[in-house]
């Protein structure tokens, strides 16, 4: 037998399915076998992981890295390393950066900045009335996916108009395309706050006031009306409310192709610990009330809710702590801290490990066309692995953070479940709970093993791009739409 780089012995390999004592060996950047120990080929380097459980490296969907334009929040380096020490293997990053990633311009920089990564990544592009005419532009030059932001949150881009998001689904649902959507009402949320600043309520309560879970029912229900229509794929980005879970199901149902994702944050925080961290916890969508956590636990387990995501969303502490909540910055930190939330529920039997693996790697992998090269533990799959203490004990420290925001809700949780190694492609980018620093760098896109399920086919004749187009049988001399001589009409 050949000869590999590693081989892991002892340890639990889990799956969706199953969890199974196995040893795993591992050949360059791949999984070269799954099986047992008899079977394994010799190996350079044997690691013992006697007690440990191999996870799929986490995907994480939603993080907003601050690079460029807000080195003093997180850059890419910190954020990566953060997602290195929480189990997580791939991210996918956000668009509302300074320049917004919605030119060849403004990608170039987040690349550029990105070549600092730990970990593997993609890169969401922004969709917006001004991007309508690059996002084809902007998939050739690296972007593998989108994110429309229809409500308003930190980096105040404009939501796009309706007409707008009908034409991006109508461009990209031929193409395969998902485009992640922040589901909230901006007209609702612009007149709330208004009414809130003008009565003079700067508390924290006043926040979740001006964003209502209607806000989020409505987009919601807009945004999957526009992708039903135009067969578009979209992803509901930090699903928040209780009320809008139906919209999903009911979609789903249909066959529209929506994925969803929550965040730790909706499962096990709300209104009562609002009302004692005050700015700390102001993100969009807003904490909302109690009555909200448990549904969507119920959702996760059903398959309503697709995956966990963190909304990674890293501010200085004086941006969080501002006696007006106005003046306090959206969001807070999570990439590093969501394996360890996660694995203490399920220590607790609130779910199994092989209910957290679906959420947090397989179904990520096959909502963003990486499946079999990540988000499975088998022969051929990239070697991202999570090495997972689920006995390790410990207390969550904003002080002991990577990453550059040192605060977060979450400080002084006691935990239970830790990921201890983290493998990417075939080498250790954290390794007994520490960062290997001269791995910086040896993340990179996943645009080049991305394949997108092909797209279904759709009626096209409504599209705007069979509208602005010659139709087929015309002649390309035929009048241009907009030169028509009305006088002869």
């Amino acid at each position: 037998m050949k000869e590999v780089d590693l081989v892991i012995r002892g340890a639990q390999v889990v799956s969706p399915d199953r969890i199974v004592p196995a040893a795993v060996a591992v050949a360059g950047e791949q999984i070269v076998a799954v099986g047992h120990d008899d079977t394994m080929p010799p190996a350079r380097e044997e690691l013992r992981a006697d007690g440990l459980y191999l996870l799929p490296g986490a995907i994480d969907s939603h993080v907003h890295f601050r690079d460029p334009g807000y080195p003093h929040k997180e850059t890419w380096k910190t954020g990566s390393a953060a997602a290195a020490l929480g189990g997580v293997t791939t991210v996918f990053e956000m668009p509302n950066t300074h320049p917004a990633t919605g030119t060849i311009e403004a990608l170039r920089i987040k690349q550029k900045a990105a070549e600092a990564s730990y970990v593997d990544f993609g890169i969401h592009g922004l969709l917006g009335d001004d991007t309508i005419d690059r996002l084809e532009e902007l998939l050739e030059g690296g972007v593998t996916s989108f994110k429309a932001f229809v409500g308003n949150t930190f980096g105040n881009l404009p939501a796009p108009t309706d007409g707008a998001l009908l034409e991006g689904f109508e461009t990209l649902a031929p193409l395969g395309i998902r485009t992640v959507v922040h589901a909230e009402n901006s007209s609702i949320l612009q007149r709330r706050q208004k009414q809130m600043q003008a009565a003079g309520r700067i508390d924290a309560m006043a926040h979740l006031a001006a964003r209502p879970a209607v806000a989020e029912i409505e987009a919601i229900g807009r945004v999957l009306t526009l992708a039903e229509w135009t067969g578009a794929r979209v992803h509901i980005a930090h699903h928040s409310a209780a009320d809008s879970l139906y919209l999903l199901r009911e979609a789903r149902a249909r066959g529209v192709d929506v994925t969803a994702e929550t965040c730790p944050q909706y499962l096990l925080l709300n209104t009562d610990h609002m009302r004692t961290l005050g700015g700390v916890m102001r993100l969009n969508p807003p904490i909302r009330e109690p009555r909200h956590n448990q549904p969507l636990w119920d959702a996760l387990m059903d398959g309503t809710l697709d995956m966990i995501a963190t909304d990674h969303a890293p501010h200085a502490p004086e941006e969080k702590t501002r006696p007006n909540i106005w003046e306090c910055d959206c969001g807070f930190p999570g990439v590093e801290t969501q394996m360890p939330l996660m694995l203490t529920e399920v220590n607790r039997g609130r779910a199994s490990l092989m209910d957290y693996v679906r959420w947090s790697s397989v179904n990520p992998a096959k909502a963003w066309g990486l499946y079999g090269t990540k988000g499975v533990i088998a022969p051929g799959a990239h070697a991202d692995i999570a090495f997972v203490d689920m006995s390790r004990t410990g207390v969550l420290s904003q002080n002991k953070l990577q990453s550059i925001s040192k605060i977060s809700p979450w400080n002084g949780r006691a935990v239970q479940g830790y990921p201890v190694h983290t493998l990417l492609r075939g080498r250790f980018v954290m390794r007994e709970g520490r960062l290997v620093q001269d791995m910086a760098g040896w993340g990179r896109s996943v645009k080049s093993v991305q394949r997108m399920p092909t797209a279904k086919p759709r009626n096209t004749e409504h599209y705007s791009s069979a509208i602005l187009r010659t139709p087929p049988g015309v002649p390309e001399t035929a009048t241009p739409v907009g030169e028509i001589d009305w006088s002869r009409a």
